[in-house]
């Protein structure tokens, strides 16, 4: 990689880690891009070519957290004795990431309202086509109930999103948690053969 190359992606690092900070803290509405460019030395022009705006800049950032979060998933499901158990795993540990302030903010809170429904946005639909391969080979070993494997993913992927949504918009997410989990643990017991 080229220094110019190796430079540019330093500068973009540096604006989504800004941006991150400043989304988590003050929410999209209150984040000033003229603080930000200041706060990692750059110009609005270095933004904009980088994101085209504010929006593309926030939805990097939403990208990035999203990745996080399967990842940190994918760790908790390492050590699972079947597919089952991960994707029950799985799913307890996006509901459980509501608490995070960050993830809170950013991806559930002013994720929806400024990117729109979650559903549509690439993250999401990464993770639904990894539950859809999950399912479709727990049909197959007849671990999970026949159904098709498509609306099973849609909902399972669905009902941790909106616990998710649900969790983080309570005005006692930590009461709110243990509530979604075992809803969410029953859910999922209704498609196990």
């Amino acid at each position: 990689m080229s220094k110019r190359a190796l430079k540019m992606a330093e500068t973009k690092r540096s604006i989504i880690a800004a941006a991150r900070k400043s989304f988590a803290e003050y929410g999209y509405s209150d984040t000033s891009m003229d603080k930000l460019t200041a706060d990692v030395n750059l110009t609005r022009g270095a933004l904009y070519h980088n994101f085209g705006d504010k929006k593309g800049l926030f939805a990097a950032v939403v990208e990035e957290i999203d990745l996080e979060m399967v990842e940190k998933a994918k760790t908790k499901t390492e050590g699972c004795d079947n597919l089952w158990q991960g994707l029950m795993i799985e799913g307890q540990t996006y509901i459980e990431s509501a608490l995070d302030p960050e993830i809170q903010r950013i991806i559930l809170l002013d994720g929806p309202a400024v990117l729109g429904d979650p559903s549509l946005w690439p993250s999401q639909n990464r993770c639904l086509l990894s539950t859809k391969q999950i399912v479709t080979q727990l049909i197959a070993e007849g671990t999970m109930k026949e159904v098709d494997p498509e609306a099973a993913s849609m909902l399972i992927n669905g009902a941790a999103m909106n616990a998710s949504l649900w969790i983080a918009s309570n005005p006692n997410p930590q009461k709110a948690l243990p509530n979604a989990l075992a809803a969410f643990n029953v859910i999922l017991s209704g498609l196990k053969s």
